[in-house]
């Protein structure tokens, strides 16, 4: 079943078009990986899929119901947030609240939720994650694969239909990287649809069954996971491919 269908998304910054008509189609329980070199326009796509960026034009259809990305209003913004999260390379925790206090934060002020249901699902997710002994501490105190790990419970406590990682592990050194990545295959296998911009073509070929490799803003190819790593049907792909090493994260 179709979840989410974006096409011909244009988005310009400064009068220059970074994002070139994309297209993108996500069914429920879909992981789709988005690769591709720096600059290609990764990123912004994702920050346009959850309106971090306000697109220039496009049609955007979530869960059956469609929309006019150029004037989508900020009720119709709010209502498709409220069933996708984000989960930010350099992790956007709050400072000033310890772990808890991140994850509890946006279900109490956000979607009105009593504290002590909140706190109760914050600390099931911080002990999934084995950090029920750092519930106190705040993301000072907190190693990048701790502080990622709380970032992507605070994501997952609102059980959204989709989640949207950027570049989850790009922070973190090898070790910290493993233990994010198996959280993600966790995820994965028990049926969460994720978009994950990655630099990790190993784990994307791991977990991922659709992958788009981007380029200049534009989407060279985009086929099933299978299908593009072993015998991608652009010569660009697999000369990109070719330039990474893809030796598997653990």
């Amino acid at each position: 079943m179709m979840l989410l269908e974006v096409k011909n998304l244009k988005k310009s910054f400064g009068g220059t078009e970074v994002l070139h008509g994309v297209d993108l189609q996500v069914e429920k329980g879909d992981v789709v990986a988005v690769i591709g070199p720096s600059g290609s326009g990764k990123t912004t796509l994702l920050r346009c899929l959850n309106f971090l960026e306000k697109a220039d034009s496009g049609t955007f259809s979530f869960d059956g119901t469609a929309y006019d990305l150029a004037h989508i209003s900020r009720r119709d913004v709010l209502a498709i947030r409220r069933r996708t999260a984000f989960v930010f390379q350099n992790y956007n925790l709050f400072l000033n609240k310890t772990a808890l206090g991140n994850i509890t934060e946006g279900l109490v002020t956000g979607r009105g939720m009593a504290r002590e249901k909140a706190e109760a699902i914050a600390r099931g997710l911080l002990e999934r994650f084995g950090l029920q002994a750092r519930a106190a501490a705040y993301p000072s105190e907190l190693s990048g694969g701790q502080q990622q790990r709380v970032a992507i419970a605070r994501a997952l406590a609102a059980d959204p239909a989709l989640v949207y990682f950027d570049e989850p592990t790009s922070a973190l050194d090898p070790e910290l990287t493993r233990e994010v990545l198996s959280i993600l295959r966790e995820l994965a296998r028990e049926g969460l649809t994720m978009i994950v911009v990655t630099h990790e073509l190993a784990f994307a070929r791991g977990i991922a069954n659709k992958v788009v490799f981007m380029e200049n803003g534009h989407v060279v190819e985009a086929g099933d996971a299978a299908s593009v790593f072993t015998a991608p049907r652009k010569e660009r792909t697999a000369q990109f491919l070719k330039t990474l090493s893809t030796t598997p994260a653990a």
